[in-house]
């Protein structure tokens, strides 16, 4: 070797008792890497193949799907009733198995498998599945489930209201291949799912909380609802199925506060383009700071699980709704729709509120619309600035060639209609 490199290995021999092992290898491969030139040299391409290989690795890590697996262990681990829930003192020994009063499990092996289980929550015998799933479709589409604690079919929750019904629909559900279409059909075309939620003195008495479902159920839609209507209206909403999760809007620096230092969720990156509109269900959830504009209309973190959402009505609500970038944005798609596919002013109105409620205007309700256009209108012709800051609202570029103070005199409208509480609650 070098006189050099018999130097080093001399100060590191008289060093010895100072030194351990690991750290006279350390300053030994530093020696090698980055202070003998003619080593160096000739390691090279060596490190250069290395650096190659690793930025292959994660580029293969970052494109490649990837999902978590799990295995059967040769030998499982014996399991113990923990006496008083204590780790330190097991009890008697248990094995997989499932409550007496259900179907037995079927092992396909020596021993009951993950696999075995599964086949178990689906089998026909077992009717808890179908009830419980049967259940929260209900819920979603009545705004209450047959069984109102979703959470808990046992003896300390709720019976069924209608337990025939209850009956009929999981014994359906499960006879036809657990077909979703199948089960929502004959519940949103039936009387009544249809029937108005209109109440008489009479039936508010006999039915106070509308268990025998004497009238339609009146309730908020959920935030990812609200989104998702307001941009199909507005023509917005990207109806393409499966792919990754999107970043739609949100505010600014949402992320840093909760996030920790070498975390690859640290800094909220916006989408942008398509991604901004797709459905609600696509949208990457950070549980630790969950999205605003689903959050304040009661929608769970995901922290823990979530039987049943809650249901609020806030001012906080209602500014989101009057002011939230995606929803303003859909107001003004929604009026550039308006002015592209009818031709007069009334035309556009009953077109305008037929659409956000199915129904036709009053006569009274058509005149606050008139009047509302007009103040609007007006206003927009004299501000011709604040109008050209509506048509720059959001990312989606403005397709309609009328005047910009028309433009924002129809956004208005359109938010006004997006924002009626016929709109935004299920009636």
């Amino acid at each position: 070797g070098s006189p050099l490199r018999h130097d080093i290995k001399f100060l590191i021999g008289l060093s010895s008792t100072q030194q351990n092992d690991e750290e006279k290898k350390r300053l030994d491969t530093y020696h090698r890497d980055h202070i003998y030139a003619p080593l160096r040299a000739a390691l090279e391409p060596e490190a250069h193949a290395v650096r190659r290989l690793l930025s292959e690795q994660i580029h293969y890590e970052l494109t490649f799907p990837m999902t978590l697996a799990s295995g059967e262990r040769a030998e499982p681990l014996p399991a113990h009733v923990l006496i008083r829930g204590q780790y330190d003192k097991p009890g008697e020994l248990v094995t997989p198995t499932t409550p007496a009063f259900l179907p037995p499990l079927v092992a396909s092996g020596p021993r009951p498998s993950r696999l075995d289980l599964a086949h178990w929550i689906v089998d026909e015998k077992n009717p808890l599945t179908a009830r419980v799933t049967v259940n929260r479709f209900w819920q979603q589409l009545l705004g209450a489930g047959l069984v109102r604690t979703p959470g808990d079919f046992g003896a300390q929750g709720d019976p069924p209201t209608h337990p025939e019904l209850l009956d009929w629909l999981a014994s359906e559900f499960a006879r036809s291949g657990w077909d979703v279409k199948h089960l929502v059909h004959p519940i949103v075309t039936s009387r009544t799912y249809r029937q108005s939620s209109d109440v008489t003195p009479a039936l508010l008495e006999l039915d106070p909380t509308n268990k025998l479902l004497s009238r339609s159920p009146r309730f908020r839609l959920d935030g990812e609802v609200l989104r998702d209507q307001a941009l199909a209206l507005g023509g917005l909403l990207e109806p393409a199925i499966g792919g990754t999760p999107v970043r739609p809007y949100q505010p600014i620096n949402i992320w840093e506060p909760v996030a920790f230092g070498g975390s690859n969720t640290k800094t909220y990156v916006q989408d942008h383009g398509a991604a901004l509109y797709r459905r609600s269900l696509y949208t990457f959830w950070k549980r630790t700071a969950p999205a605003p504009s689903f959050t304040t209309f009661d929608s769970p973190s995901r922290e823990t699980f979530c039987t049943g959402r809650g249901r609020s009505n806030t001012p906080l609500q209602a500014l989101a709704l009057m002011n939230d970038v995606q929803h303003f944005e859909a107001a003004r798609a929604f009026a550039e729709r308006l002015l592209a596919e009818k031709s007069t002013e009334a035309q556009r109105l009953d077109f305008a509120f037929r659409k956000v409620t199915a129904r036709a205007p009053t006569p009274d309700e058509h005149a606050l619309l008139v009047e509302a256009l007009a103040t609007h209108r007006a206003h927009f012709n004299q501000d011709t600035a604040a109008a050209e800051k509506i048509l720059t609202n959001g990312e989606s570029k403005s397709t309609s060639t009328a005047p910009a103070p028309e433009i924002a005199a129809w956004t208005m409208v359109a938010n006004l209609l997006l924002n009626l509480d016929e709109v935004v609650t299920r009636n």
